[in-house]
């Protein structure tokens, strides 16, 4: 028996980045003699074991067969016999396809080390094409290690193109997606998943909505970038710079898909997208079983962004009906990520990445205003029910016309 270390960890020391989790390979072991060793069976399609002490997932090395159309369904076989060579070049990129003995050594078949220094994303074998995964795993290196250079290598993208043309991306499901697309928003450039899928031509596929923004025009004295789709990744990008919150990253994505609605007579102008942004949202959520507070966090900022970007021109009594309607008062935590998308909005544009948004502040202190209003006082007085709402609002009015003040010269 003898147990390697492989993947993400040996992939991330090398890079001298960040890691957390370790796996490990098993070469010239059974399932028995893992399980006399203490070893905890956890896996069901393939033997997959937690060590007894440190709970570090081992795999027995194995080899894998597709059977079915996309991922359906995959012929393994582990066993004493099956190389270490032989179960890295199942594995999806050469990155990824290093091991490390207990000695320190690295096993490394596939030249893995080699594209680590070129910082190209390459797949291993012909085999990438069985799992239409890999297109989004590929998708979601490229965002975590683009600040250090990394691009997808010319013909692991061609292969990825095939794979979308011969309908191997419409075998994704839901779930699957939705986890690589969850984890892509944490990494540190989002931006370039969408990119990527973009290139390979799955984006149509996978969020349609998001594609369908590219090509379509906006004014050029607010946006010198011109088009949408440009805008929508610039906008991200922002988001990503702002919160490490994917929630709010999503919602900043997510904030213009009305824009693919307009009628193309009615180019570049697009009133009311807003409005018409908020069935496209719940779309993309429900297809891909998104989470509800991404879903309403991004409802509220395709609706109300432009509220905030007028913050300044509008009334102070709509100003209010905004704040209760985006419910600030109870979701402090959700509407400071809203106002963060918003800034995102902002600043993503060409020129404008360091602009200043006062009105994000505007709509922070008129928060707090309403907050302090004494709510007690008029539940002593015995107010209830309309009564009692009515007494709220018009104290909270009131405040904000005596202590909101608007910034002169905007």
């Amino acid at each position: 028996m003898k147990i390697y270390l492989v993947g993400g960890a040996v992939r991330d020391e090398l890079l001298d980045y960040p890691f957390i989790e370790r796996d490990w390979v098993v070469v010239g072991a059974t399932v028995n003699e893992m399980l006399e060793l203490g070893y905890q069976q956890v896996g069901k399609d393939f033997p997959v074991f937690l060590h007894p002490e440190t709970k570090d997932e081992h795999a027995l090395a194995r080899t894998e067969r597709n059977t079915a159309p996309g991922y359906k369904g995959f012929e393994v076989h582990a066993s004493p016999d099956v190389t270490l060579e032989e179960d890295l070049i199942r594995r999806d990129l050469t990155i990824n396809a290093i091991a490390k003995d207990k000695a320190g050594n690295l096993v490394d078949p596939y030249n893995g080390q080699t594209d680590l220094k070129e910082k190209l994303l390459r797949h291993v074998s012909s085999a990438f094409s069985e799992d239409p995964v890999r297109i989004l795993r590929v998708a979601r290196f490229a965002a975590r290690y683009a600040h250090l250079g990394f691009s997808v290598a010319d013909e692991t993208l061609n292969l990825m193109q095939k794979m979308v043309s011969d309908g191997e991306a419409d075998a994704l499901v839901a779930e699957r997606v939705w986890q690589e697309f969850h984890k892509a928003l944490g990494e540190r450039n989002p931006e370039v998943f969408i990119q990527v899928l973009r290139d390979c031509g799955a984006l149509k596929i996978i969020l349609p909505e998001i594609d369908a923004l590219f090509g379509v025009p906006q004014p050029k004295e607010h946006h010198p970038e011109i088009d949408t789709g440009i805008h929508t990744l610039m906008v991200l990008q922002q988001a990503a710079l702002l919160s490490t919150e994917a929630s709010t990253r999503f919602a900043a994505l997510c904030h213009d898909l009305g824009k693919a609605l307009t009628p193309q007579e009615n180019w570049p102008s697009h009133h009311g997208h807003e409005i018409k942004g908020v069935k496209p949202v719940k779309q993309l959520c429900k297809r891909l079983r998104i989470p509800n507070n991404f879903n309403e966090l991004a409802c509220i900022t395709a609706e109300f962004h432009l509220h905030v970007h007028r913050a300044f021109e509008i009334k102070k009594s709509t100003l209010l009906k905004t704040i209760e309607k985006l419910d600030g008062m109870r979701k402090p935590e959700r509407y400071e990520q809203f106002l963060l998308a918003c800034t995102a909005d902002i600043r993503g544009r060409t020129g404008y990445e360091t602009h200043p948004y006062p009105q994000a502040n505007h709509y922070r202190d008129a928060l707090k205003i309403i907050k302090s209003v004494d709510i007690q006082s008029l539940k002593d007085a015995g107010l209830q029910g309309k009564d009692m709402a009515d007494a709220i609002h018009t104290a909270r009015q009131s405040a904000l016309n005596k202590q909101l003040i608007t910034p002169e010269n905007i």
